[in-house]
């Protein structure tokens, strides 16, 4: 579990909004189990999985629902990770390694978040050559509400459901969500053998109850405990990993060490590729060992922005090159080769294509940026219903040379729904370019620039340079998107409670969000 102690400076930002997670899995054998939820989180610039928190038991029931929730900080501009493990619980120990392993499912908040309904469905792994059923995550905005209600029930004349007795009766409350479905918030105790019970008084938070709305629907439930539910005895052992992470175990130690686990792990970072063609002093030059930094600019923004996307189709563009057959000079070609459909599958698609088409491109100055920020422009003006917003990121290694023209495009497209990121990396000298583009009368500027050497830690970790970039470059996307929607008089539906948008209802409430990504080779 986090202590305070477990300070993290990249974390000390004042929190866009606080998201509460609610976790449930469909109907199957799982329910004949006694099950807990523990979920994990990841601290930024490391791969560390630290306990964030435990539901309660669920007890031989066929309820799927846990009614504990975990609430957590939301920022948009960060790959915040999560990982959720189930286990069947077979004692009152808080150790986990007492319990039978039942599977475990990982996601990202803005997966969530940024999903149709603020909801995934998650398959459980990490049982080899065995299926463990799926996992169902939700995630809702919590409003700013701080009172509490304190409430008590009473019920008379029930049925009765037990054979040799009477009925044994509960109540469970259901706090109704945006999309018409409804999430469980509380239960109370078990009164046994009557049919006229009274229930104890509960206090619970009313933003827990209605989420500050006081006059969105509650359900309430009544069921009878059982406690005769049975099951056989499960020995799950908890297999290797299936990211492509392996234990290293030495035979010796297992042999002699009953609570021996591993001597490590090792983990395949990247797939070798051989770029016969790109000079290892290149920026472009792709080691075996680690990303170059194009490809860091690219996979720390696009995966964040990639949950926030429906399709996960994204069109890649490359300029500052000679094509092949004739060796004409180019500044907005596909890299994958195909002008007609430039969309990747995903992040990992186009940074596929990026390696690809280095092998079939010389690259080329010099370097103008206006031609890519036209070609987007063009969709974003297309899009007269605000149902679309567009993202375009923009990577490179020199400075502008086109920046009477890459001006122009900048201030011609501040009235579209469109946010322009531009990553520099390498040594080229960078300053003094955000002061040239940023800062014009034509409307909002939904532009920034940013020198990628500012963000690198001087430790190596790569993973600290990447997360540093993504934070400062998408911090500002929330703020230019509820702009545009602003100009154009729009607002987004939200409930009561809540005063005004946030960024985690703007991003799943809103236009769908279009990332197009744009790389000087």
């Amino acid at each position: 579990m986090a202590s305070i102690g477990d300070f993290d400076p990249l974390n000390a930002a004042i929190p866009a909004t606080k998201v509460e997670i609610t976790v449930s899995h469909p109907l199957s054998l799982l329910c004949l189990l006694c099950t807990v939820c523990v979920l994990y989180t990841q601290g930024i610039g490391n791969k560390e999985w630290r306990e964030f928190g435990r539901t309660e038991v669920i007890d031989n029931t066929l309820n799927p629902d846990f009614v504990r929730k975990f609430v957590l900080d939301y920022f948009f501009e960060e790959r915040q990770n999560l990982r959720l493990d189930l286990y069947d619980v077979d004692s009152n120990s808080a150790d986990l390694s007492k319990h039978d392993f039942l599977g475990q499912a990982c996601c990202t908040l803005g997966e969530v978040v940024g999903s149709l309904g603020s909801r995934v469905e998650k398959p459980l792994g990490g049982i080899p050559g065995k299926k463990c059923g799926t996992v169902i995550v939700k995630a809702e905005e919590l409003s700013n509400c701080r009172e509490s209600v304190l409430m008590q029930f009473c019920g008379n004349k029930l049925d009765k459901k037990d054979f040799f007795g009477k009925s044994d009766p509960f109540l469970v409350f259901y706090r109704s969500n945006e999309d018409g479905s409804f999430t469980i918030c509380h239960k109370t105790e078990v009164v046994k053998n009557t049919l006229n019970p009274v229930w104890q008084a509960f206090k619970i938070p009313v933003r827990a109850l209605c989420n500050g709305d006081h006059d969105r629907t509650v359900k309430i439930e009544v069921y009878d405990w059982d406690r005769d539910g049975s099951t056989s005895y499960r020995e799950l052992s908890r297999g290797q990993s299936q990211f492509n992470v392996y234990e290293v175990v030495n035979p010796k130690k297992k042999g002699k060490k009953k609570k021996y686990l591993n001597s490590g792990t090792v983990n395949t970072a990247l797939q070798p590729r051989t770029l016969n063609n790109i000079n290892p002093t290149s920026l472009h030059y792709m080691s075996p060992y680690q990303l170059n930094a194009y490809a860091m600019a690219l996979k720390a923004v696009g995966e964040i922005i990639q949950d926030y996307d429906s399709d996960k189709m994204f069109p890649a563009l490359g300029f500052g090159a000679k094509l092949p057959p004739d060796g004409r000079v180019s500044h907005e070609f596909a890299l994958n080769g195909n002008p007609q459909n430039p969309y990747c599958s995903g992040i990992e698609g186009v940074m596929e294509s990026y390696y690809q088409s280095l092998k079939s491109v010389q690259l080329y100055g010099p370097t103008n940026f206006s031609p890519v920020i036209n070609h987007v422009a063009r969709y974003a003006a297309s899009v007269k219903d605000g149902s679309q917003y567009f993202i375009l990121l923009i990577i490179t290694d020199g400075v502008i040379s086109d920046m009477a023209q890459t001006k122009e495009s900048i201030v011609n497209a501040a009235g579209l729904p469109m946010s322009i990121i531009i990553v520099g990396v390498g040594p080229a000298e960078f300053d003094g370019t955000s002061s040239h583009l940023l800062w014009e009368d034509k409307g909002p500027p939904h532009a920034c620039f940013v020198p990628f050497r500012d963000y690198v830690d001087r430790t190596g970790n790569h993973i600290l340079s990447m997360a540093r970039l993504a934070k400062d470059v998408l911090a500002e996307i929330p703020d230019q998107f509820l702009s545009y929607m602003r100009t154009r008089g729009q607002t987004l539906t939200r409930p009561a409670a809540l005063h005004s948008p946030s960024p985690a209802r703007c991003m799943h409430s809103g236009p769908a969000l279009n990332l197009s990504l744009c790389l000087s080779v």
